[in-house]
């Protein structure tokens, strides 16, 4: 017999209860804060739904009475996750609050390094992540823009933030990774380097490389970014 044809759906528009029946064993919240613990332990592939139903100590198909796919727990884990953010009063500076709202998502994705991974606007209209928008385009009601430039910005900004991080943690990784040390690792790729800018076969790496002023400041190219984003969508 055919199965059920699948049909779109928002896991938001399902009752987490009906009127009837017995209360339920779990919440789309202790879900989530299972499917957030398993990930934050083992990373976005230990994530499933066997693994969740583990976690909170119920069968894999109770839990899909829960959470039909496995999308739906994707996206609460996103939404618990948005509550992290700290929505605060807009200061009237529009800059400096879409700054703040940057380092928070840079913070959120550091804390929890699979959240880049499901970085998606699938999951941008959860509650929690509905908030966020209206917190954030308050923070901007001081810049002359349509709502449309705005939100845009936002979308570049946080665009900027999760490609940053990503690299930040996929770095990181490859360094714990290495059987030998960083700076060992540099020191060869650095004097291969070296060989090729002055074989003078790249004279406007040389010249670039010469105008190096040192060791790269990540934390100053960040705000760089962060400034040159912000800067574009300046009256």
């Amino acid at each position: 017999m055919a199965g059920r044809a699948a049909v779109p759906e928002v896991i938001w528009a399902r009752p987490e209860r009906t009127g009837r029946g017995p209360r339920p064993a779990f919440s789309r919240a202790d879900i989530a804060a299972a499917a957030v613990r398993l990930a934050d332990a083992g990373g976005l592939d230990a994530v499933s739904m066997r693994h969740v139903a583990a976690e909170l100590g119920c069968g894999t198909m109770s839990l899909y009475n829960y959470v039909p796919r496995k999308e739906d727990l994707y996206e609460l884990m996103v939404d618990a996750i948005g509550a992290e953010h700290e929505l605060w009063e807009p200061s009237g500076d529009w800059r400096a609050d879409m700054r703040r709202v940057a380092h928070q998502t840079r913070q959120l994705m550091r804390r929890h390094p699979w959240l880049p991974r499901l970085m998606s606007p699938v999951y941008g209209f959860s509650p929690n992540a509905l908030r966020y928008l209206e917190h954030c385009l308050a923070c901007m009601d001081p810049l002359d823009a349509p709502y449309g430039a705005k939100m845009q910005l936002l979308g570049m900004l946080n665009g900027c933030v999760t490609t940053y991080v990503a690299n930040e943690l996929a770095t990181a990784e490859r360094v714990r990774s290495l059987p030998w040390s960083q700076e060992r690792e540099n020191a060869v790729r650095g004097a291969y380097l070296g060989g090729q800018i002055a074989s003078g076969a790249y004279p406007r790496l040389a010249a670039a490389f010469t105008e190096d002023s040192g060791p790269i400041d990540l934390e100053a190219v960040f705000e760089w970014m962060l400034g040159r984003v912000l800067d574009s969508f300046a009256p």
